[in-house]
């Protein structure tokens, strides 16, 4: 049976980054910077701190590198054990993409914790078994990182592992969960805008950059908008087809700012002689020196260092954007694409995908801004070149049960099933779902009832990868069934009572979207109630403290709504 694994290593090369004699590491060289208040819940007092810092960085090196005594001189000080150097002012360009003595992964790959090696060490000390890194677990000698300041470090690189500014939560904006974590005092959030990714050696890959366009304030974005390529004289020609038309490749690293929901590049099946059709609006340099600027969407050079782009529109997956006739599915067509701010998709022997070598792209992508600051956002696609061309590459998304969940009624947890027959003669390589934040758990079985997939997380679902495939060669449809189904919470706690917290609130639905209050979400919370009739939620006739707000699951694009779609990914024979 094929195995699923979230994407993230777990065997790694002998060696050791943060090797340092048991002696050097838990002797002398001051005490922590702030003493855990609980080993469970992390440093600092309930309700305060102990040290205000600038950013997120400046508290995990005083609080953690400092604080636990990796920085060291014995150690990770001048010592530099393992070549690793974590004193204030050199530790950041130590850590972020620099290379390990004994793994092939950077000690901090920015917006991947589980291609960070130095976060795997940290948690192979804070939850034994749960990873095998070589050598000892870190840090050696010393208690292990409690609970909240591993959670601090995995965030940290989670959301870009920036050496200045103030991180928020992904689910407030707010930078109070990483005070609560580390014990600190931390200034208002900041957007934050990720290190660029490296483009590949020219005779490895190719890279597509967005050209960026601004996130409003305190905005929720989903938006579209075309540019121009022409990579027929980079890519080298043995990774083109005879005609020159396409070319392969095998494996993808997208990374893009965190402020990110999901992102979507799509190749539209357009030339060049249609970059003036109307319907693309003026185009115009997005960044740069020319920013604003007319452009020629033909020619590279037209915006010096920024990119020339079309108008910016929002649009829900680019549904009725751009010429008329012309339908772009970027749910099933893309060159790239991730419901993660990063993502790495490894080459598989014999794996490829057939790429035009020019043409117009939509750029769809969805985003939160939950700072007070406008932000301009990034995004950058690495492919990889492959002649191996036994196997295509097909990401088949199902969203024919789309909106099943609609109608939910509030305060009530459903569960909801569809089928998706995969093609005969198919192996399935990866295996992802989306659903938004009323969905709680996700899960996928064979015909004959195995379990093969299981989410809890909207935000970051499972991206599963089976080694070897799944194969479904059975000539009997039934037999190449996936079930597939969710679990989604419309306003229930734990215990069983109403939550107005969670709940479909038509006081939080965006501007674009509706629902019609049918419970109460304040007074006699849980109880009906209709439309604007507040005082019928009233505790008492005329107490005034009643809110008829809470509506069924709606169908719609924001997180306030809901959808259903898996997506699975498959590869087949070359005849």
């Amino acid at each position: 049976m094929a195995r699923a694994d979230r994407r993230q290593p777990l065997q790694l090369a002998a060696g050791c980054i943060l090797a340092c004699a048991i002696a050097a590491c838990s002797s002398g060289g001051g005490s922590p910077a702030q003493a855990p208040s609980n080993p469970d819940t992390g440093p600092g007092p309930v309700g305060g701190c102990d040290e205000s810092f600038d950013g997120t960085f400046a508290a995990i090196q005083k609080v953690i590198f400092e604080g636990q005594g990796c920085a060291q001189d014995a150690c990770h000080g001048s010592a530099r054990s393992g070549g690793l150097d974590l004193r204030p002012g050199r530790s950041y360009a130590n850590l972020i993409e620099a290379p390990s003595t004994s793994s092939s992964h950077p000690r901090i790959q920015p917006g991947e914790p589980g291609e960070s090696f130095l976060y795997l060490k940290l948690l192979a000390a804070t939850r034994p078994d749960s990873v095998h890194v070589a050598g000892s677990p870190m840090p050696l000698g010393r208690e292990p990182l409690s609970e909240a300041r591993l959670e601090a470090v995995r965030l940290w690189i989670e959301g870009g592992a920036p050496e200045s500014g103030s991180l928020g939560d992904g689910s407030t904006g707010k930078s109070d969960r990483f005070a609560e974590l580390l014990g600190a005092c931390l200034p208002p959030a900041e957007p934050i805008t990720i290190k660029p990714l490296d483009p590949p050696a020219p005779d490895v890959g190719v890279q597509f950059e967005m050209p960026s366009y601004v996130l409003p304030a305190s905005t929720e974005l989903e938006v579209c908008f075309a540019s121009y390529y022409d990579v027929s004289d980079v890519v080298p020609h043995e990774f083109q087809d005879a005609s020159g038309s396409v070319f392969y490749v095998n494996g993808s690293r997208l990374r893009q700012d965190p402020q990110s929901h999901h992102f979507v590049l799509t190749h539209t099946g357009l030339g060049p002689e249609r970059v003036n059709d109307p319907a693309f609006g003026p185009w115009t340099c997005k960044g740069g020196e020319r920013a604003g600027e007319p452009c020629d969407a033909l020619d590279r050079s037209s915006c010096g260092s920024g990119l020339c782009a079309s108008e910016v529109r929002n649009s829900i997956a680019c549904i009725d954007y751009g010429p008329r006739d012309v339908l772009v599915d970027v749910a099933k067509e893309g060159i790239a694409g991730a419901q993660t701010a990063q993502q790495y998709l490894e080459p598989r022997d014999g794996v490829f995908r057939a790429i035009p070598t020019r043409g117009i792209v939509y750029w769809n992508s969805h985003a939160f801004n939950l700072t007070g600051e406008d932000h301009p956002m990034h995004a950058r696609v690495n492919l990889f070149f492959t002649e191996d061309l036994r196997w295509r590459e097909d990401q088949a998304t199902d969203s024919t049960h789309i909106y099943i969940q609609a109608g939910q009624a509030p305060y009530t947890v459903e569960d909801y099933c569809a089928d998706h027959v995969a093609p005969r003669g198919a192996r399935m390589i990866r295996l992802s779902s989306h659903t938004h934040k009323r969905g709680k758990h996700f899960w996928v079985d064979l015909h004959d009832g195995t379990r093969i997939y299981d989410s809890f997380v909207y935000s970051d679902p499972l991206d599963a990868i089976y080694d070897p495939p799944v194969a479904f060669d059975d000539p009997d449809p039934a037999n190449r069934t996936l079930r597939y189904c969710a679990t989604y919470n419309n306003g229930v706690k734990d215990d069983g009572t109403p939550d107005p917290e969670t709940v479909t609130r038509r006081s939080r639905m965006p501007a674009r979207t509706n629902c019609q209050p049918v419970a109460c979400a304040a007074g006699r919370i849980g109880e009906p109630c209709s439309g604007d009739d507040h005082a019928a939620c009233d505790t008492s006739p005329g107490a005034g403290d009643g809110l008829c707000d809470a509506c069924a699951i709606t169908a719609g694009v924001t997180t306030e709504n809901e959808m259903f779609i898996v997506i699975p990914t498959y590869i087949v024979p070359v005849q």
